[in-house]
């Protein structure tokens, strides 16, 4: 089994704006050091067309999507926490809207899965219905495969 986890947000301002640029700048950078980051196996890539096609509200370009997998939780962890990651994260609210919403979900794939984009939008309704269980968890209230 394999770790995915998918983390949304809705930005403050268009991708084009400057409320946003050191965000936007970022994301290459960060996204190879979570390429490159021990236990990363797979991510939704920008130019994936499941990415362009259903990853946000057609109608609001300003939410976004991450999704991911990894061997296990604490590659994940530590890629998130310990690494200029943690950085960004501690700014989120400088680029994102607070949601009243679940904006991480965890679950395990089976080995070589790629969760879709609808699958995580399940997740996020999972958690936000029933609490952390093994179906969709969060950092803090994780489960085993």
């Amino acid at each position: 089994m394999q770790l995915a986890q998918v983390n949304v947000g809705r930005l403050v301002a268009p991708m084009d704006a400057p409320e946003v640029q050191e965000f936007i700048d970022a994301l290459d950078p960060v996204n190879a050091l979570a390429d490159a980051a021990p236990g990363f196996l797979w991510r939704l890539s920008a130019d994936d067309p499941e990415t362009l096609s259903s990853a946000g509200d057609a109608d609001d370009p300003r939410f976004v999507i991450n999704l991911s997998t990894w061997t296990d939780f604490a590659s994940l962890h530590a890629f998130t926490y310990r690494t200029l990651h943690a950085e960004f994260l501690r700014r989120r609210l400088e680029w994102f809207e607070r949601l009243s919403t679940p904006v991480v979900a965890l679950w395990w794939v089976e080995d070589g899965d790629h969760p879709s984009v609808a699958e995580a939008r399940t997740r996020l309704d999972h958690l936000e219905a029933n609490g952390p269980t093994p179906h969709a968890f969060t950092m803090r209230k994780r489960f085993d495969p």
